[in-house]
């Protein structure tokens, strides 16, 4: 096994490259908010905080296991579990070091491209194109293109939804106050249907087990979910009807907007728990990937179990680096593109946290930073091509398209190096 590297130090570049994860992707969950003042910078960071942390705790697993054996052939590096850990360490580094430079310019580039190309990177130095699984990374790299625009479609049709059915309407907050508990209910409900089957079957097991009553998952579901559902909206609607300003520190003046800004705040939490689901898996998939070489010394061929402690390593590190660095790409995302209000940033939160639920369910790891900055020009088209910033789209398209390429060269460098000291 690796000799020059410790335990200890593979534990600190993984908690690093969680940090800037979480310094370069909090714009994902709270940018929209904070631009368009439904919350502070302060509020953002507490709230993402807990929910990024909770969904990779709850939902990481799947797609760190797609990273970690489907990316590179792992049949090919079988008889060389030395070289495939060595490879998986470049990886971490390398994905830390390309998400610091990004954060740094402020630019929110997708995390999910940097380790797959980070991993092919290595993969291929090691042991030439057969040790990387193309038709996986096909799969992947298409979801890249989708997953934007499927966010701004979903964005652009919810946007025009409130557009015409209440942001037009004579009476606009008279009507506000007709759609709240349809408007509690499709967001509880999204978020419900990706989410309970999840949480419903420990709870459905400790039932079988206690009282010895058999109820299908899905039936158990379908009952917890409904009364979930049914609860959370009805409570959403008395609160939200309830109140009639938002916090004092808002420069909210609208009383429509100051409505949607509730709203937004739900959405953007669950944004924090979908982009928490999907991308911790960037920071653990390689630490799992080492864990398992070092305890079996051999190579994971199909998908394996993933300890619920480097879960929890990966939302921490997530946590602190949001905490720390997450400002400069928090004004990119939520200031940059478009002049956002709380209506249009729920419309955006809500399309992004629907497109990368679903791809979590799926273990497809998508980006993101693109559903999001789908989200907000899918709003943007709606509202007329002269609101968005196109140059700014510009700037993080572009960053998105080196991404790839800058961390493979980084891999491929830092395992030449390790490779040669090993």
């Amino acid at each position: 096994m690796i000799t020059f590297i410790s335990l200890g130090l593979i534990l600190i570049i993984a908690f690093y490259v969680a940090c800037n994860l979480g310094a370069n992707d909090v714009a994902n969950s709270m940018g929209t908010s904070v631009g368009s003042k439904a919350i502070t910078l302060k509020q953002a960071i507490i709230i993402a905080g807990i929910l990024e942390f909770t969904g990779a705790i709850l939902f990481g697993e799947r797609v760190s296991r797609t990273l970690a054996t489907q990316v590179v052939n792992t049949e090919a590096l079988a008889a060389v579990p030395q070289t495939f850990l060595l490879g998986m360490v470049a990886v971490l580094l390398s994905v830390g070091i390309w998400l610091q430079l990004a954060t740094r310019w402020g630019l929110p580039v997708a995390s999910s491209h940097a380790t797959v190309g980070a991993i092919a990177g290595f993969g291929m130095v090691a042991e030439g194109l057969k040790a990387v699984d193309w038709p996986t990374i096909g799969i992947i790299s298409s979801s890249w293109l989708i997953t934007p625009l499927i966010s701004a479609a979903i964005a652009a049709l919810f946007y025009s939804i409130l557009r015409y059915g209440i942001l037009s309407h004579h009476s606009p907050l008279q009507q506000l106050q007709e759609w709240i508990p349809w408007l509690s209910s499709a967001l509880l409900g999204i978020f419900g249907i990706l989410i309970l089957p999840r949480l419903s079957q420990p709870i459905a097991m400790f039932v079988e087990q206690q009282w010895n009553i058999s109820l299908p998952a899905h039936d158990f579901t379908i009952l917890i979910g409904g009364m979930a559902i049914a609860g959370l909206s009805t409570f959403s609607w008395r609160q939200l009807a309830r109140h009639n300003s938002v916090s004092k520190e808002s420069r909210l003046q609208n009383p429509i907007e100051q409505q949607f800004a509730k709203f937004q705040v739900i959405s953007a939490c669950f944004v924090a728990f979908a982009h928490g689901s999907n991308d911790v898996g960037n920071t653990i998939a390689p630490l799992a990937a080492i864990f398992y070489v070092r305890n079996t010394g051999t190579v994971p061929l199909t998908e394996f179990d993933i300890p619920t402690w480097i879960l929890i390593l990966g939302g921490a590190g997530i946590v602190t680096g949001l905490a720390i660095w997450g400002k400069n790409v928090i004004t990119t995302v939520g200031e940059n593109i478009l002049s956002l209000a709380p209506s249009s940033g729920f419309c955006a939160e809500l399309a992004t946290a629907t497109t990368v639920l679903v791809a979590s369910k799926l273990g497809l790891p998508v980006s993101t930073s693109h559903a999001l900055v789908g989200g907000v020009v899918g709003v943007g088209l709606v509202q007329g091509l002269k609101s968005v910033d196109f140059s700014t789209v510009r700037s993080i398209g572009l960053a998105w398209l080196v991404t790839v390429p800058a961390a493979t060269l980084l891999a491929a460098i830092l395992f030449l190096c390790f490779d040669i000291f090993s």
